[in-house]
């Protein structure tokens, strides 16, 4: 089994990552091949990256940063929940991505993006800040629309499509994961 993990990818109130990271997992959860939990950066509260040096030179001593490290290592594959600000990334996403390296390496990740152009753009962004820690992203992408997806940008109701769309991405990221099992090596915790 696969073991996926479901990245809520903002921590703002009034966000919506929590709610789409959610419906991404009930869909996973249909698959025979793959587990998925849903790993909320709420529930990590990281300071902003400030370390003498980079994680793949000196891993972090802080323990709510080793605490987020075990959660990543503990899992085989990502699926990133971002919505789009300022045509980027939020910065807590960043964050938690720049401070941990070896715990990202061989992982594959899907990228399911919102804003009101999709969420492109942060997509694009997370696609090359996820190339610098090793981590493969697959081609298909969810981006969902505030104008067609969320009622009044508010309510999640996404079109009837789009379920099949994470189904696609899932394929893709299930097939990476396998195939890159042998790449991964066991995480000891720092």
């Amino acid at each position: 089994m696969i073991r996926i993990g479901v990245v809520a990818g903002s921590t703002r109130p009034g966000r919506k990552a929590d709610v789409v990271a959610r419906w991404v997992c009930d869909i996973a959860a249909k698959r025979p091949d793959a587990t998925a939990e849903l790993v909320d950066l709420k529930d990590h509260p990281l300071p902003h990256f400030d370390e003498m040096l980079p994680p793949s030179m000196a891993p972090s001593t802080r323990p709510a940063v080793r605490r987020w490290g075990a959660a990543v290592a503990a899992l085989d594959a990502f699926v990133f929940v971002t919505p789009e600000y300022n045509h980027s990334i939020p910065g807590a996403l960043k964050d938690a991505v720049d401070f941990l390296y070896q715990e990202w390496h061989h992982k594959p990740a899907g990228l399911v993006s919102y804003g009101v152009h999709g969420g492109t753009r942060a997509a694009e962004h997370l696609r090359l800040v996820l190339g610098q820690v090793s981590v493969p992203v697959v081609r298909s992408q969810v981006t969902l629309s505030l104008h067609a997806d969320f009622a009044q940008f508010r309510d999640f109701r996404p079109g009837p499509h789009q379920e099949a769309t994470v189904g696609t991405m899932l394929d893709e990221v299930v097939a990476w994961a396998g195939a890159l099992r042998g790449l991964r090596r066991p995480q000891a915790v720092r």
